[in-house]
């Protein structure tokens, strides 16, 4: 383990866990344990920044953990970012080394505050537009090497590498090492109902499918699937078929991948026969991961002390940084 060089990754729990969160974040997860140092967090505290349901937020949250278990999260690597209360801690350290201007030029906070500003309740919390702070406190208070971002998110590592290094000079120490960016190969999955935008919740729900959602749903949602969209130029292929054989590249069956492509290019493909294939990718995969999931909620109280220890375990690891950070920082420590 010493050997091995150290990955933060992180999500929110905002509900169902859809095919475009599996195949674009968590199989990585998943595939990454092998090779790296892992710790995966479900960040509650982030998911206060908008309004939200005190009740549902804590059962999404487990939701998502037993989730995570489901499709292959091993558990020591696991933690609930409230069950941290260090990333508060150390995210108000950094607060007073990071600029306002650059928290207001985040993309993420003008596109949030925009569509908070057209609602009929106005309210923008400072949570907000902090938020990217608690995000560098992730990352930084594990002494994370890589972060599995997508190009979207590079801003927001681009602004924890300048509080690390600004934390550092001022401490006249280089404490904190400069986390760079794993971009893994991530399949670009769309919605089937729109394939011009994301597999998204927020869209709703004809724009997602829930990775652990009913067999029927899953094959309707596949069978409706927009085909051809508008004009394409000579030569091109749909985006709309562009998307279910990413789909089908990324449920695994490759032979059926090969098999159709060369369908398309000789002009013969039936678009039933493509989205019966990704149907039944997707559904053998929903299968397994149900039959998971159903073992662990059947001990759910085992699974959820689990998560508490790992969770204890893994901030041991936060607590020596911020003991570290006070230290350097003029701060009073407590013993621990």
């Amino acid at each position: 383990m010493e050997n091995k060089k150290r990955i933060l990754s992180c999500i929110q729990p905002t509900g169902d866990m859809h095919f475009g969160n599996y195949f674009g974040a968590t199989k990585n997860w998943v595939d990454q344990q092998e090779d790296y140092d892992c710790f995966y967090g479900v960040v509650d505290y982030h998911a206060m920044t908008m309004p939200y349901d005190p009740k549902k937020l804590r059962n999404a949250t487990w939701e998502l953990i037993f989730n995570l278990m489901a499709t292959g999260v091993k558990v020591d690597n696991l933690f609930i970012q409230s069950l941290v209360p260090e990333h508060a801690e150390l995210c108000w350290i950094f607060n007073c080394f990071t600029s306002y201007g650059m928290l207001q030029r985040m993309t993420q906070f003008k596109d949030k505050s925009k569509q908070s500003k057209e609602k009929a309740d106005d309210f923008i919390s400072a949570g907000l537009l902090d938020y990217p702070v608690l995000q560098a406190a992730d990352i930084l208070i594990y002494k994370a090497d890589y972060v599995p971002i997508g190009k979207d998110q590079v801003q927001h590592l681009e602004l924890t590498r300048n509080i690390a290094q600004r934390f550092n000079n001022q401490m006249g120490k280089e404490y904190f090492v400069m986390p760079e960016p794993l971009f893994t190969e991530v399949p670009k999955v769309q919605s089937t109902a729109d394939p011009s935008r994301k597999m998204s919740k927020s869209a709703g729900e004809k724009h997602f499918i829930n990775v652990f959602g009913e067999e029927a749903r899953i094959r309707k949602q596949i069978k409706s699937a927009v085909t051809d969209t508008g004009e394409v130029k000579e030569g091109e292929m749909s985006a709309g078929i562009r998307n279910l054989f990413s789909l089908l590249k990324a449920s695994g069956r490759i032979d059926a991948h090969t098999s159709l492509m060369d369908d398309y290019n000789s002009g013969a493909l039936k678009y039933s026969d493509l989205k019966e294939s990704v149907a039944d990718g997707l559904v053998a995969i929903s299968k397994e991961f149900k039959e998971r999931k159903a073992e662990i909620v059947s001990n759910r109280k085992e699974m959820k002390n689990q998560i508490k220890q790992s969770s204890f375990e893994i901030r041991k690891t936060a607590q020596q940084t911020v003991k570290d950070v006070k230290e350097l920082a003029g701060l009073s420590n407590v013993r621990f």
